[in-house]
Formats: structure tokens, sequence, C-alpha cells
């Protein structure tokens, strides 16, 4: 497993609105810091970005599937990913799985929630329903061990024991009303803090 690239993107306008979507490779080494890569730009920080969503990785292997899909090579980047990634066997990790790169570690926190803003960027009013209709949301994670990081770097992942909810299980659950078994069953996981809150506050509705 290896790092295929590392983008990162300095903010445009989209739409009349300023955006961080649009990732550009880099052949250097990029710092991680607790908050993301070094020169890259959140601009939305209500919805993305901070300590629980401060790196999003995405899959090359859902890249091919996604080029396949659309007939149209789709590079590194695309979706907005900060790391993408070659060679993870399955687009669902449990969340809390650990990625140790030579000098970095990030915890997956949560899978990546489609918005407006991606179909926009794809330039297809109906990407958003595509993407989640895939289940190949790619994912968030936090910086447990700052550092740099390059493309063509090699990885090996940790899976914890104990529960073992999944970023495809939660992607699956969004927008629905869970049960209070799955409230609990991802509450015991270690998710990001957005995710937490809300599935907080849904549990003491109940």
């Amino acid at each position: 497993m290896h790092v295929m690239s590392v983008n990162i993107g300095a903010g445009r306008r989209l739409e009349g609105r300023r955006t961080g979507i649009f990732k550009v490779p880099t052949a250097r080494p990029v710092q991680i810091g607790a908050l993301g890569l070094a020169g890259d730009v959140v601009c939305d920080k209500r919805h993305h970005g901070g300590e629980d969503q401060a790196v999003y990785l995405y899959r090359s292997e859902d890249y091919g599937w996604w080029s396949r899909q659309r007939g149209v090579e789709l590079g590194p980047g695309t979706f907005g990913e900060n790391i993408t990634l070659s060679g993870l066997p399955s687009a669902d990790l449990v969340i809390g799985s650990r990625l140790h790169f030579p000098q970095v570690v990030l915890e997956v926190s949560a899978p990546r929630i489609p918005c407006n803003t991606l179909a926009k960027r794809m330039e297809d009013s109906t990407f958003v329903k595509a993407f989640k209709a895939a289940e190949r949301p790619g994912f968030y994670a936090r910086v447990l061990q700052t550092g740099p990081i390059a493309s063509g770097e090699d990885f090996r992942l940790e899976v914890p024991d104990g529960l073992r909810a999944t970023t495809v299980e939660l992607y699956r659950s969004w927008g629905r009303r869970m049960s209070l078994e799955e409230l609990d069953h991802f509450l015991a996981a270690p998710i990001d803090i957005r995710t937490r809150t809300k599935l907080e506050a849904d549990r003491a509705r109940r």
C-alpha cells in the first residue's frame, strides 16, 4: 500500500462561492499538522475541516471505478481529497483504523458525505445521488502524529480490536432515522465531532 498522490488546493471561486475542493497533486513533501496539510485551504469551516476531519483520503481503485463508469479518466484530487491512496483492499474501513506512514499517523474518523459543491465541481447536478449510491465515499482522518508526507511513500493499516463500526455502515445510515442500537454502535466508535454531536442529540431525544 502506498501514497499515489498528495493534493493541495489554494481555493477558488465556484458559482459565486469560494471553495477548496479543487486540489492539485504536488511532487514535493507536504507537512501535515493537526488541522491538515500545509498550504491547503478549507473555505467552509462550518461543515469541513477541524481536528477530526483534518485530512480527506480517497482510493485510486475507486477512481478507476468512477473513470469506467463515466467514460473519462479522473485523476487524483478530482473529488477534493488531500491524499490519494493505492492498495487499500476495500472502500469500507473500520472507524478508528490507523494509517501509519513513515512520519505521519492518521486515524479514520468518518466517511465523506457528498454535498452540492461536489456536484458543481463535477458539473453534474445528479452527481450527489450517484456518489451516494456508489458507496465509495472516501474517508476523513484525524492526525495522531504530525510530519511530512510525500507521494510514493508506503503505509500500513492498523485495524482496532473490539467494536467495528465502519465508514460505509455510517455512510448508509446518514440521513435516516437510526435505531437506538445503531446510535450506540456508532457512538462507541471514535467518530468525528460533527457526527458525534448529531448522533448524541438524536440519542437524547429518544
